[in-house]
Formats: C-alpha cells, sequence, structure tokens
C-alpha cells in the first residue's frame, strides 16, 4: 500500500515556483492600478479648460502640482523594479530541470511506441552490450534499460506501467514544500523563530490595530464621529440659526483641531497674524466664551473662513491653512445637512422635541455656495465673474439695464450687454462671456403620482406622494444663441415691420371678403327660408279661394276632390316615409351609441395599458439606478477662490415654505451631466384639503441659480378599507352545491356501472 511522504525543496526549485507567483499576484494588479495614468490626456484635458476656467485658484495650483509631483516618477519607478524581478524569477523557473518526467520505457530503449517484442529483444540486446558494467557501461544505465526491457516482455511489470506509471507497481505519494530545506535546519531555528514572531505577532498586530483605530474615528464620508455629535448637539440646541452662528458651529468641527487631525496646525505666528485679521474683519464674536467656540483652533478656523468670503489677503502660511480650511468646509456643511435631516426625521416620528427649520438647512446651502465662489451673502452674484469689482457694478445696476443678476445680464441683447460692460476690453469681455456661457441652465419638469395604486392621480390622505423630478442642463451659452435668434438686427425689424404691415393690409382685406361673403350667405339663406315658406302659399289661397269663391269649388267638384284625395295620399306617404326616417335614425343612434361604448371601452383598456407600461418602465429605471454606479464627476464649477477642482452637484428636495419645514429630505444630485431624474417620496398631509408646496432645487457651487417651482397638492378622503371584501366571501350554499355536484357524479358512475352489467 502506498504511503505519504512530506519533504522541504533541498534543491530550492519548488521555492522558485511559489515566489513567482507570489510576486506575480502582487506586480500585476498594482500595475493596474496605481500605474500613473496617461499624462498628456490630462495635460489635453487641461489646456481645453483653460479659456474658462484659467484664472481659477484650484487649474493654476494644478498646473503647479503636475509639474513639481515627483510621485509619478517614483510609482513608475517601483512597478518597473516589480516587473524586472517578476521576468527575472520567470526566466530562472523556466531554466530549472524537470524533476519528475513520466516514465516511459519506449523511451529509455531508444524505440518507437508500439514496437514488436522481436524488436525489443533486439534493440535490448545491443544496448546491454555497449552498457553492461562488465562491458565498462555504467551500472545505473544498465539498470535503467534492463528495467524497460522488463516493463515490456514481463506481463506483470506491463500491467503495473499501464497502471500505475510505473514498472513495480504503485509508489509513495511524495507531496514538495516550497520553502528552502534551510528555513527547518537547527542552524537557523532561533532566526527564523524571531522573523516569525516579529512579523506575525509584532507587526502584524500593531498595522490591523492602527487601521481599526483610524477607521472607527471616522464616517463613511470620511468625517470624524466628533464632529458629527458636535453638529447634532448644536443643532438640537439651536433649531433656528442664522448664518453667523452657522459659521461659528462649522469652524468648531474637529478636523481644524491637531489634537485630532494631524493636517490642521497651529503655527507661532497665529498669536500675531490672527489678531490683526480679527481688526480688519469686525466683530466676529471673540469674547464669546461657550466651548468650543472660544478655543484656539476654532477662533483661527472662523478667521480664515471669514477672510475667504471677504477676499481679503493674507500672509502665504496662513493661506496654505486657510485652503486646507476652505477644501473640508463642503464635505462638513454637506454632513451637517445630513444631520439636520435625521432630527427631522426623528421629530416627526417621535415628537418631543423641535425639528431644526428650514431656514437653517438652507442656511448651510448657502455658505456652501458662498464658500465655493468665496463672496459673503449680500454680495452681488455677478462677482462671480472674472474681471468683476465693486466699483463695475453701477454700470449693471442702473436704471437704463438693471442688471443685478446673472440671468438679467443672459437676457441683454449683445449690443446693450457690450456698452454696459464698456469698463472691460476686448479680450477680458471674451472671457467674461465665455465663462458666463459655461455657467449651468436647469429646467425642471415635475410630474406627482401615488404609485401602486389604482387611480395614481388621486392622493388621499396618508398615502406615499411621488414627485418625479426630471432635470436637464443645459449651458447659457444655448440662452445667448436663442436670444441673437430672438433678437434680430435693425434692418430686419424694419422689413419685418413692412412684412407685418402689408400682411395687415392683405388680412384686412380678407377679413373684409369673409364679412361680405358671411352678408350675402346670410342674404342666400334668407331667400332660402322665405321660398321655402311661400310653397304652402297656393294651398292657402286655394282655400281662401275656395272660402270666398264658392261658385267655383261648386263648379268643379270632381277635380277639388281628386286633388284632395292626391294631398291625403301624399300626407300618409310622407308620415310612412317619415316613420321609416325615424326608424332608420333610431337605428343608427343605436349603432353610435354602441361604437361610442365600444370606443371609450378601448380608451378605458389603452390607458390602462399606457399606466401599466408606465409603471414598469418606472420599476426598470429604479432597478438599472440601484445596479449601475454612475461616476460623480459631472462639470468643473467656476471658482475664482476655491482650492481644488470642483463638481457641479445640487440639492433637490421639497418643503413647505410657510410652516418653514421640509416635506421631503433633500437629495443630493451629484451624477447630472445632461439629464437626471429624481423621485422625492413623502406622506400626503392626514387632513383633507389644498396644500401649496415648493420644489426647490439649489446649486452647492453656484450663487442666484437656485430654482423655486410651486407644487399644489390636493387631498381626498381615504377610501374605506373593507372588512370583509366580497371577492374572499364564498357562501355556504357554493360549498353544498359543490358537494351535491360530487355526490350526483358518484351515483351518475353507479349507474352507468349497473348499466354495463
Amino acid at each position: 500500500m502506498a504511503g505519504q511522504q512530506f519533504q522541504y525543496d533541498d534543491s530550492g526549485n519548488t521555492f522558485f515556483y511559489f515566489l513567482t507567483s507570489f510576486v506575480g499576484l502582487i506586480v500585476i494588479p498594482a500595475t493596474y492600478y496605481l500605474w500613473p495614468r496617461d499624462q498628456n490626456a490630462e495635460q489635453l484635458r487641461l489646456k481645453s479648460l483653460r479659456r474658462v476656467h484659467g484664472r481659477c485658484l484650484w487649474y493654476r495650483l494644478r498646473l503647479m502640482k503636475s509639474q513639481q509631483s515627483i510621485v509619478p516618477t517614483l510609482k513608475k519607478a517601483a512597478l518597473l523594479f516589480g516587473w524586472a524581478v517578476f521576468l527575472l524569477l520567470a526566466y530562472k523557473v523556466s531554466k530549472l530541470d524537470r524533476e519528475y518526467q513520466e516514465y516511459n520505457p519506449y523511451e529509455v530503449l531508444n524505440l518507437d511506441p508500439g514496437a514488436s517484442v522481436s524488436e525489443i529483444k533486439k534493440q535490448y540486446r545491443i544496448l546491454s552490450l555497449k552498457h553492461h558494467p562488465d562491458k565498462g557501461g555504467d551500472e545505473t544505465t544498465f539498470m535503467r534499460i534492463a528495467k524497460a526491457y522488463a516493463a515490456l516482455t514481463n506481463e506483470q511489470s506491463r500491467q503495473n506501467w499501464e497502471t500505475y506509471g510505473n514498472p513495480d507497481g504503485p509508489g509513495a505519494t511524495s507531496f514538495g514544500i516550497a520553502l528552502p530545506a534551510w528555513i527547518v535546519d537547527q542552524k537557523n531555528s532561533m532566526l527564523v523563530l524571531l522573523v516569525y514572531g516579529l512579523a506575525f505577532m509584532v507587526i502584524l498586530p500593531v498595522v490591523v490595530g492602527t487601521w481599526w483605530y483610524r477607521s472607527i474615528r471616522y464616517s463613511g464620508d470620511q468625517i470624524l464621529i466628533s464632529t458629527t455629535q458636535l453638529f447634532m448637539h448644536f443643532m438640537y440646541k439651536t433649531p433656528n440659526m442664522n448664518m453667523k452662528r452657522l459659521t461659528m458651529v462649522l469652524t468648531a468641527a474637529f478636523e481644524f483641531d491637531p489634537r485630532s487631525n494631524k493636517e490642521a496646525t497651529i503655527r507661532p505666528t497665529d498669536n500675531i497674524e490672527v489678531p490683526q485679521l480679527i481688526r480688519e474683519l469686525g466683530n466676529i464674536n471673540v469674547k464669546k466664551k461657550e466651548p468650543p467656540f472660544c478655543y484656539p483652533y476654532s477662533l483661527k478656523a472662523r478667521v480664515l473662513v471669514l477672510s475667504h468670503l471677504a477676499r481679503m489677503d493674507v500672509s502665504e502660511e496662513l493661506e496654505e491653512d486657510q485652503r486646507f480650511v476652505v477644501r473640508k468646509s463642503p464635505a462638513l456643511l454637506q454632513e451637517m445637512i445630513n444631520v439636520g435631516c435625521q432630527l427631522t426625521m426623528m421629530a416627526n416620528s417621535r415628537g418631543g422635541f423641535h425639528a431644526p427649520r428650514l431656514v437653517t438647512i438652507e442656511n448651510c446651502m448657502k455658505l456652501t455656495q458662498m464658500i465655493v465662489q468665496g463672496l459673503q451673502e449680500s454680495k452681488s452674484p455677478l462677482l462671480q465673474l472674472p474681471h468683476f469689482e465693486e466699483e463695475n457694478l453701477r454700470y449693471c445696476i442702473s436704471k437704463k439695464y438693471k442688471v443685478r443678476t446673472l440671468q438679467d445680464l443672459v437676457s441683454l441683447k449683445d449690443s446693450d450687454r457690450r456698452i454696459m460692460m464698456r469698463f472691460l476690453g476686448e479680450e477680458k469681455y471674451d472671457e467674461v462671456l465665455a465663462v458666463l456661457g459655461s455657467f449651468p441652465h436647469i429646467t425642471m419638469d415635475i410630474k406627482l403620482q401615488v404609485l401602486d395604486d389604482e387611480d395614481s392621480n388621486n392622493i388621499t390622505a396618508g398615502s406615499i406622494v411621488t414627485v418625479t423630478v426630471t432635470l436637464t442642463r443645459k449651458r447659457m451659452v444655448d440662452m445667448f444663441e436663442k436670444e441673437q435668434e430672438s433678437s434680430p438686427c435693425p434692418g430686419e425689424e424694419a422689413a419685418n415691420t413692412e412684412e407685418a404691415g402689408d400682411t395687415s393690409k392683405a388680412k384686412a382685406k380678407v377679413w373684409q371678403n369673409k364679412n361680405k361673403g358671411a352678408k350675402k350667405t346670410a342674404k342666400s339663406k334668407k331667400k332660402k327660408l322665405t321660398k321655402k315658406k311661400a310653397t304652402p302659399a297656393p294651398a292657402k289661397t286655394k282655400q281662401a279661394n275656395g272660402n270666398v269663391a264658392g261658385n267655383e269649388v261648386t263648379a268643379a267638384p270632381s277635380a277639388a276632390a281628386v286633388k284632395e284625395e292626391e294631398d291625403e295620399a301624399s300626407d300618409k306617404g310622407s308620415e310612412s316615409d317619415e316613420a321609416e326616417a325615424n326608424k332608420d335614425s333610431l337605428s343608427e343612434r343605436d349603432e353610435d351609441s354602441d361604437k361610442q361604448s365600444d370606443t371609450e371601452v378601448d380608451e378605458v383598456a389603452g390607458d390602462d395599458e399606457e399606466e401599466w407600461e408606465a409603471l414598469q418602465q418606472s420599476i426598470q429605471r429604479r432597478e438599472r439606478a440601484l445596479l449601475e454606479t454612475k461616476s460623480k464627476v459631472t462639470h468643473p464649477a467656476y471658482s475664482l477662490y476655491f482650492p481644488e477642482e470642483k463638481q457641479e452637484w445640487w440639492w433637490l428636495y421639497i418643503a413647505d415654505r410657510r410652516d418653514q419645514t421640509l416635506v421631503s429630505m433633500p437629495y443630493h444630485v451629484c451624477t447630472l451631466k445632461d439629464t437626471e431624474e429624481v423621485e422625492l417620496k413623502f406622506p400626503a398631509p392626514s387632513k383633507t384639503g389644498n396644500y401649496q408646496y415648493s420644489v426647490i432645487l439649489r446649486s452647492d457651487s453656484y450663487m442666484g441659480l437656485d430654482q423655486i417651482k410651486p407644487l399644489k397638492l390636493e387631498v381626498h378622503e381615504a377610501k374605506a378599507v373593507l372588512d370583509n371584501h366580497p371577492q374572499w366571501d364564498i357562501p355556504d350554499t357554493e360549498e353544498e352545491d359543490e358537494e351535491q355536484e360530487d355526490s350526483d357524479g358518484i351515483e351518475e358512475s353507479d349507474d352507468e356501472d349497473e348499466d354495463n352489467d
């Protein structure tokens, strides 16, 4: 019976196979994920953005970083070194001799497979004379030849070779361990034990513990848990926050505390530079002793944020810290919005405390816009454009133009716009138009329905209402083109006015002709009516003549009687014709009513099919949205003072602006490139009546591009729930009838059996 043998690799060949596989498993995925992407593609992308974003801070920092960074070079060098080691090991493995080869006696005797016994004996005789030890040959070779000859001539040996691959029968199963034998050598035992202990008892626990300690401190959005708790505390404490209070809570985040985040720094020069900025900014609640607003890190972060909004110049050291604070702020404000939504849901479900007001959550969104654009809330949104300064706004807000928003600037004619912006040169004017043309223009289509209901358009009390909002993004440059198309040149306007005058004259003539024709038709109708009325006149005259001139009637009685009979016959014929016509009209009406009922049934069936198809399509869209992972790279936002590239994202929600409450939670739209469909769900009010809500779209990157659309809701009473639905009522008579039918069937089968007998 075959045994098992375990042995280490004395020659080291198996270890090279293991080492090659191990290096390949590391190098191949690392190359796919870590190899620097094509730098030319990034340079081309930046070059395409240069005309619009060339003056932005993030663009200039990106160019400097791409020129100074040596990280891609180091990555390439490390990966190339790994590939060199992998190829060297693969070449080494390819040159190793195969230790295990399948035993083939024909190869040993230098014969072709299937040789005859005479050929085998002849070849064995020749080789044995050549390799016999007595003739000076090699004993090992002679033993192999003799074994091969026995395997091909001896019946038992041949059967063992065909079954087990060995003439001697089954051998012991050998397992090789892909580690060199010197690892288990007694001389190296202490060294190996030390390496194993250091790797698995010191390094591995330290690495895992460090990773675990860092991961449990952060949420899924990479925000410190302590910061989330801080936001929840202050939003619970102050449901109605103004912008100043909100800025204080934001800058109290532990991301700006050097004790919690190593990226944050406190410099010795802060004691000189920060008070100077405080004096320039004015009242920023420095004397407030409420922790953590009074801590140095919070005060410094607050000063840096406010100086950023005021577009003040700071020193180089503070500028680096300011970029760090500004870069972190949008994510922290998004976390604050999430916390506000959680508190709102808790207040709606449990009660017992006041939910954050709508103004608090909207202030978070506005503060995000302000930080991205580096503008204060009271400033004009026109200052988001390049080359616009405070002193230039007086040309825009004059009585002649009254341009206060970006939409007003777009709606101006090109000639008026150029005159108004005469303080800019041609190059600067073209740059402003290019930037303004890159701004987004969003259109919202709103559809209100109740899904999974018989009547999707009927909103009942307590039902789940679904508002489907389709967002379509276009650029402001499209609005320019529409404006140019809608505003023709002066020559064209004159030509159009002349053509309009001609057409009005022509229309007037036609209008007069129509009236004349109408008068003619009226006269002709009157004539026809008079003729129709005049037709029975002869009968009246006849009667009159007959009454007055009785002599004439008596003189010709036969002719009058004949005429009367003819009149009676014609009256009877007309009556019969009218009766037949009435019958035909009744049958035609019945047919028309049947056709109308059929068409109504077809229309109802068609509407049901359309509703079913729409429902199936919406379900498929939702399933696809769950499975698809869309990229959050949409369009780079234009920002003169934000230190990193910011993508255009939006908030979409439904609110009751009268009660200052959220109706649906804000949905963060991060994948809007061209079109995006968003579903907002909320429970309908429990009381019937008309409600006025607002669908609000807010940008997290631009000021002055928010949209508000009214949403009217008419809530009806919910249908009464039937306790005993007729569908599930099975009367006892039906069960008795079924039993009677079964018994009748049994009796009939018995009768048939008797008849057969």
